[in-house]
């Protein structure tokens, strides 16, 4: 348990540097940043926050076998890293969406996943949320993209759940923020982090 702990403590420590300065890269090239003047302040507790997080999930899947513990240890860093840029800007980054669609793919291959379930999932999940983004405008391509990349990882079962979970939680912490004088109903709000939460809670179970 101890070289589980040290390897998890250690992989953690670099990934949170990895990825802290590939958010930074990301917002110093992006023209959308929701608050691109706020940059710095919103990001102060990242890196504590981030490796505490990534630690205790990486401990948590130490006695995945190989191979999957890389495939399930790179999606949970790619989700991690998605909920803090959306959380402090707002934003889900096509370079990380991609990169986290092209892994779930071949883990399911590895897997022995059903084609038409994952595939089916990535495009009918895409595709409804893509449906709810121009009726409702309350979600953005950002969205509707990570949906469908979740959908090549989980299949139509578990990609539900997600959805029903970050759907709950989402509308939930809209709720209390409107209550509590923080948002108003025009509000934008950030949906993204539920659902990645979500599919780490899912991924983990």
């Amino acid at each position: 348990m101890i070289v589980e702990i040290f390897f998890s403590v250690t992989a953690a420590a670099v990934l949170t540097v990895v990825g802290s300065l590939w958010i930074n890269g990301l917002y110093r090239t992006s023209t959308e940043l929701t608050f691109p003047k706020k940059i710095y302040a919103r990001a102060r507790f990242r890196v504590p926050i981030l490796f505490v997080a990534l630690t205790f999930l990486f401990v948590k899947i130490s006695s995945t076998p190989v191979p999957e513990i890389f495939f399930t240890a790179a999606a949970i860093w790619l989700l991690a890293l998605m909920t803090v840029t959306d959380f402090e800007q707002y934003m889900l980054f096509d370079a990380m969406t991609l990169p986290l669609a092209i892994i779930g793919g071949f883990f399911s291959w590895h897997a022995g996943a059903n084609f038409f379930d994952v595939t089916g999932a990535a495009i009918i999940g895409g595709g409804f949320f893509l449906l709810l983004a121009v009726v409702t405008g309350a979600l953005g391509g950002g969205d509707v993209k990570l949906i469908a990349a979740l959908g090549l990882w989980l299949g139509c079962e578990k990609l539900l759940s997600v959805v029903l979970i970050g759907s709950i939680a989402g509308g939930v912490a809209a709720l209390l923020m409107i209550l509590t004088r923080k948002k108003d109903r025009r509000s934008y709000f950030a949906y993204g982090p539920y659902f990645t939460l979500a599919a780490i809670y899912v991924l983990l179970t």
